[in-house]
């Protein structure tokens, strides 16, 4: 993401707790979260994040291929979701529609 002009990675985050501090703290311009993250799941953080900050834009990049999983991100109000097999191709697609208030979920979930 750092390599394209007006992007800037502010953080990265080892647990699912700490994105949540961290995004408490610095309050960033969009969040991509993994679903499996220690301590705390990205569902939950994502969960969290959007108590204290509902306009942030959230990114799910996961491993996940179960429509499942696309659909309760939809529940909790993230408006992205990548899978990490198709990230190189379809990651900054997502994040360019999420920042422009557009929804990103693969057709194929």
């Amino acid at each position: 993401m750092e390599s394209r002009d007006g992007f800037e990675v502010c953080f990265e985050a080892a647990n699912g707790q700490e994105a949540v501090e961290k995004a408490r703290e610095l309050r960033p311009d969009l969040i991509i979260l993994d679903i499996t993250m220690p301590i705390l799941s990205g569902f939950d953080a994502a969960r969290k994040i959007k108590e204290f900050s509902p306009e942030t834009p959230i990114v799910i990049l996961s491993m996940h291929r179960d429509k499942e999983y696309m659909e309760e991100a939809q529940k909790i109000g993230i408006q992205g979701y990548v899978r990490k097999s198709q990230a190189a191709l379809t990651l900054v697609t997502a994040v360019d529609a999420v920042l422009q208030d557009q929804t990103f979920f693969p057709a194929e979930l």
